[in-house]
């Protein structure tokens, strides 16, 4: 009695790894698609280190990396 209920079990275990689960992974990997990252790295003109443009400091059209290479 107990070998059937573990072998019917382990059907219904199979049968939702490879229909269920496989739709769920590809709407996973749909949603991921979409989202493009766009950060784009600078080169800091005084000391020649890159920067992200989201974090650098704008000034006269220049991204510096911090203040102290703004004030040099």
């Amino acid at each position: 009695m107990i070998f059937k209920l573990i072998a019917v079990l382990a059907v219904l275990f199979f049968v939702y790894t490879i229909f269920f689960k496989k739709n769920r992974e590809k709407t996973i990997n749909k949603n991921n698609k979409d989202e493009n990252i766009e950060d784009v790295m600078v080169e800091c003109p005084t000391c020649g280190t890159y920067v992200s443009k989201k974090e650098g400091i704008l000034s006269n059209g220049q991204y510096f990396c911090s203040s102290e290479c703004l004030k040099k």
